[in-house]
């Protein structure tokens, strides 16, 4: 059940708690199993990656079942709507433009005394990508967490992912990493897969660099082979802060927060608005929609889900600014005049019709940290 909180100093206290999530004494028993499985697979290759599939994943494969065949990739084109393949397809070359402006060019200085000095920028070999395992798909994490190193020019990219039911990988999932020239896909995930790309097996090559977002046992798996290999960031458990007025649509607030809750389930979901009444409506459509998702969702609605109340828009983006979100959302009527009081997001969805659950899909989102993967945890402030 989500919760509505009306009292600032209580809101405070509860947005401190859900801040300090992951700082709890657990969390030291959960890298000590990460550290077994990262030595594990280190030591014994394929033979533990499908050791620790079965136990966690409940699949029972063979090596040579590790990596999506030909035959599976060509039909996943088959398997989704032409609808959803322009959209695919649209957000590629968008993301494509946006990290085409960032590559930064080879310089020459030529100084006094017949000094030279430059810069030159040259791809790494390879690239491992992790796509999270979620009820639904995610070809927007496979389209931003790739495009940069085709973009970069790095020749071999690969993609590891948690088998879902049966053996099978979302098809959209497939086709968007077909879309950005990845073909080498295996179907594992967990800390299992991040040792995999980072000490390689006999199926699963080592890589230099390793990028995309997961849960608390991928994020800490990450930190581990940090050093052995390079990482984007430390993706913790993130939040997704809504502020909206009466101007929004109570079902798209409650469907965003609960794609939020259903991606981790320490994933912090939090509304605030100064209108009581959409507050109770946003409350209602979570709770009436909780009961499609799964168990995990329903914990972290229940442990990190909130809907605040404050007295104006302003004292809901200072609220905002404490939490520091991964992803901040401005679901209200003038985002453009609210937006020049936010400080510290990662990235900010502006208006009603910017969904944070759309993600590169949506029309207007501004990114304020230079990753692709948001830090979570408060580290947007840095």
């Amino acid at each position: 059940m989500l919760r509505t909180i009306t009292q600032k100093a209580e809101a405070i206290v509860e947005l401190g708690r859900i801040c300090d999530r992951t700082h709890e004494d657990h969390l030291l028993y959960k890298e000590s199993s990460v550290r077994e499985i990262l030595s594990t697979v280190q030591r014994q290759g394929d033979i533990a990656l499908l050791q620790y599939t079965s136990e966690f994943d409940q699949q029972t494969f063979t090596p040579h079942q590790l990596r999506i065949t030909g035959a599976e990739l060509d039909a996943a084109y088959q398997q989704i709507s032409q609808d959803l393949l322009d959209v695919i397809r649209g957000c590629h070359q968008r993301i494509t433009t946006f990290h085409q402006q960032q590559r930064r060019p080879n310089r020459v200085h030529f100084g006094d005394h017949r000094t030279i000095l430059g810069s030159r920028y040259t791809p790494v070999d390879r690239v491992g990508i992790y796509c999270r395992g979620t009820q639904t798909p995610s070809p927007s994490q496979v389209l931003m967490n790739a495009i940069p190193a085709v973009v970069a020019g790095v020749p071999q990219i690969v993609m590891t992912t948690p088998p879902g039911p049966h053996e099978q990988i979302h098809p959209a999932v497939l086709v968007a990493a077909q879309e950005v020239g990845i073909t080498e896909i295996y179907r594992v995930g967990g800390a299992q897969a991040i040792a995999a790309l980072a000490y390689g097996t006999e199926t699963i090559p080592a890589v230099d660099v390793i990028a995309g977002s997961g849960n608390i046992y991928v994020t800490l798996a990450k930190k581990l082979v940090y050093g052995t290999v390079g990482i984007d960031v430390l993706s913790e458990p993130s939040e997704l802060v809504i502020i909206a007025d009466q101007t929004a649509h109570p079902f798209y607030v409650a469907a965003d927060l609960l794609a939020q809750a259903e991606s981790d389930p320490l994933a912090a979901a939090i509304l605030i608005t100064p209108d009581i009444t959409f507050a109770a409506k946003v409350v209602l459509a979570v709770n009436q929609q909780l009961t499609r998702y799964g168990l995990l969702t329903e914990k972290a609605i229940a442990h990190y889900g909130l809907a605040i109340v404050t007295e104006d828009l302003l004292t809901a983006t200072n609220l905002a600014n404490e939490v520091a979100p991964a992803r901040l959302a401005l679901a209200v009527e003038d985002p453009w005049a609210l937006v020049e009081h936010i400080r510290h997001a990662g990235v900010i969805f502006m208006g009603s019709h910017t969904h944070p659950s759309s993600d590169n899909i949506s029309p207007v989102r501004i990114p304020t940290y230079r990753q692709v993967v948001q830090p979570g945890m408060g580290r947007a402030r840095g």
